[in-house]
């Protein structure tokens, strides 16, 4: 039987500040909850991914679950049946649904059935297991509080829920984005109303100066190849390079949520270089799922358990 009442993660500030310290908990504790054990979870994929369909699967299997792996093909959202529809047929057989889709509502909408708790793996507006990645890439390099990021180039779905995340966990964050691909004012008031601090420029030596971390990602996406030839000249002055990320701390760690297109938005002397921390990052995506689809299912910290007893 589902949870009747489920909580779904379609951004990262669907959790309070505290409901994310306990994901992050979660997902740093290797012990196996196998809160999964029987049961299935429903990975639809509209957009294919190396990164996400691996770690989700393997978070799946981590916590005694079968993960199914579905093409869009096979089940034609909104083409074949409604995408309430087809929520409410996939709850029949799973206890979650991780699904990366081209638009953001449709994951609202089968979230919006109440079915089973469902997780985005990527929209186009927002990435938050990624952001919950990057949060346990940058404790395991010193910690969040007090800390500042400067996210460098577009400010995509990801740079969105990273900053989200910042805001939650007391980091400060800088955008450095040619104009036009910065951050609306929505998305600045939606940090801010988080009380998080963002500050906006179109200078990436400002932004990267003296920060803790320095984050990009590639200068056009999935379905943006078109765009390629148009957005290289903007993005050339935000190629992180060794010179960029030696105005940062001497401490600072390099991000990137991959596939990186290297000597495009990072050289490759910073991608293979001592700040680097994308190999960490990318293997956190794994806790990440377990730790968020842990969660959402009802298992809490050890820690809140023993506070409780």
């Amino acid at each position: 039987m589902s949870d009747p009442t489920p909580r779904h993660l379609l951004e990262v500030d669907d959790l309070t500040p505290a409901e994310l310290s306990q994901v992050l908990e979660l997902a740093q504790d290797h012990a196996l909850h196998r809160v999964l054990e029987g049961r299935g979870a429903a990975l639809l994929f509209e957009k294919p991914s190396a990164r996400t369909r691996h770690s989700t699967e393997m978070a799946v299997v981590q916590l005694g679950g079968h993960p199914v792996y579905v093409r869009p093909d096979e089940v034609g959202i909104d083409e074949r049946e409604t995408a309430e529809d087809l929520a409410r047929v996939l709850a029949q057989y799973h206890a979650a649904i991780c699904a990366r889709v081209y638009d953001h509502t449709v994951l609202e909408r089968m979230a919006g059935t109440g079915a089973v708790p469902v997780v985005n793996l990527l929209s186009d507006q927002a990435h938050p297991l990624q952001a919950v990645a990057d949060l346990l890439t940058l404790l395991e390099a010193g910690g969040l509080d007090g800390r500042t990021l400067a996210w460098v180039g577009d400010f995509s779905n990801v740079a969105r829920s990273l900053s989200l995340a910042a805001a939650l966990t007391g980091m400060g964050v800088r955008v450095a984005a040619p104009e036009g691909y910065g951050p609306t004012d929505d998305d600045l008031a939606r940090v801010r109303g988080l009380g998080g601090s963002i500050e906006v420029s179109d200078d990436p030596a400002t932004a990267v100066a003296g920060v803790d971390a320095v984050s990009t990602d590639a200068w056009y996406s999935m379905g943006q190849e078109a765009e390629a030839s148009e957005r290289r000249p903007l993005f050339e002055p935000y190629r992180v390079d060794a010179a960029l990320m030696g105005r940062a701390h001497p401490d600072a760690v390099f991000l990137h949520c991959l596939p990186a297109h290297r000597g495009e938005e990072v050289t490759d002397e910073v991608l293979d270089g001592p700040a680097s921390r994308v190999w960490p990052q990318a293997a956190n995506r794994l806790h990440a799922a377990r730790g968020v689809l842990a969660w959402l299912l009802g298992v809490r910290p050890r820690s809140d358990e023993e506070d409780l007893a």
